[in-house]
């Protein structure tokens, strides 16, 4: 039987095992070093409350994304955001929105049953709390293994994919035990992708927010705020009468704060969601969550030859790194895209 190793289990992982699990007898063993799935797009509950305070929708930008969505995961739960998205500047004028007609998907259960469902639907295993710490390559079988930060030891694998942000997998590449040059380019490659830090903080309020929009966006991200969004506007996530934000800083005042307390973070967003709202009231939220993503956004895509390069050793990295878009979409077809190459392999 082939083994499959991959290092992660987010939406490019879990679309990777869905495709693997359908086209092979192939066996998936997942690592993920958090409790959940799905990576950046995430869910929490409090209470009768559910917010995604990662990614914050599915845009149906892909049409073999969208047929998995129909047709995989079922549309039990699916809903459709259908307020407009607005704009704001860097004084925090807003203005009536972008153009945008295409579909913001959510679940009533939240993002991650995105990749729930996927592998719920497979023979494949995730073993949750598996910080991956060494790669190694057995040069005798051609096959590897990977060491976990508790020296557990997994594999061998005829085929091993990475599906952490490029920083990451930068850092297991460089010290890999692997002797080859391939190792070398790609590592400098993936290390060459430039991330932006995102933090965000979820602001409960027990009244309603009336605004006709369901988020704010700052697309010249010239402001300390670069989105804010209405949790409430997702069918199922907030009770009747309460209202949920979910504010995201930008780039710049992200990596600025990212270590300060985040009851500080909060507060400072609370009070800039508040001006750019033009609402007193929303400076003082009831409670807070909040979420630092230290490599939330590739700015660029990695180059195509040393990923390539790498599949050659049985070596596969995905993500929306490697798709070049940082959007839930392109982090699931890059995962369908590769595990369409597995099953052609095996």
């Amino acid at each position: 039987m082939t083994h499959i190793g991959v290092v992660g289990a987010g939406p490019a992982a879990a679309a990777l095992a869905h495709v693997v699990d359908a086209g092979t007898d192939a066996d998936v063993t997942l690592l993920e070093k958090s409790g959940g799935v799905c990576g950046r797009a995430a869910t929490r509950r409090r209470g009768d409350v559910t917010y995604d305070y990662g990614a914050n929708y599915l845009r149906d930008d892909d049409e073999r994304v969208n047929d998995l969505v129909r047709d995989v995961l079922g549309t039990a739960g699916l809903a459709d955001v259908t307020e407009p998205v607005y704009t704001f500047d860097a004084d925090g004028t807003v203005s009536p929105g972008r153009d945008d007609d295409r579909r913001k998907w959510c679940y009533a259960e939240g993002l991650t049953q995105i990749a729930k469902r996927l592998l719920a639907g497979t023979d494949a295993t995730v073993h949750r709390h598996t910080r991956v710490e060494t790669l190694a390559r057995n040069a005798e079988d051609e096959t590897w293994t990977v060491v976990d930060t508790d020296d557990g030891r997994w594999g061998p694998f005829d085929a091993l994919v990475c599906t952490p942000p490029a920083p990451q997998t930068a850092a297991l590449l460089r010290e890999a035990d692997w002797a080859a040059e391939t190792r070398e380019t790609l590592h400098a490659a993936a290390a060459a992708v430039p991330f932006d830090p995102i933090y965000t903080a979820v602001l409960h309020y027990p009244f309603e927010v009336e605004t006709p929009y369901y988020a704010l966006v700052n697309p010249e991200k010239d402001h300390d705020v670069g989105w804010i969004a209405r949790e409430e506007c997702k069918p199922g996530h907030v009770p009747d009468g309460e209202s949920v934000l979910v504010v995201q800083a930008n780039a710049d005042w992200s990596e600025a704060h990212f270590d300060d307390p985040p009851s500080e973070n909060a507060a400072a967003l609370a009070d800039a969601a508040a001006a750019v709202l033009d609402d007193d009231r929303l400076a003082d939220p009831d409670w807070t969550d909040t979420q630092g993503w230290r490599y939330a956004l590739p700015r660029d895509g990695v180059a195509d030859a040393p990923v390539a390069a790498a599949r050659e050793h049985d070596l596969h990295v995905v993500g929306d790194w490697v798709a070049g878009a940082p959007r839930l979409h392109a982090a699931l077809r890059c995962g369908l895209d590769a595990g369409e190459r597995l099953v052609a392999q095996y």
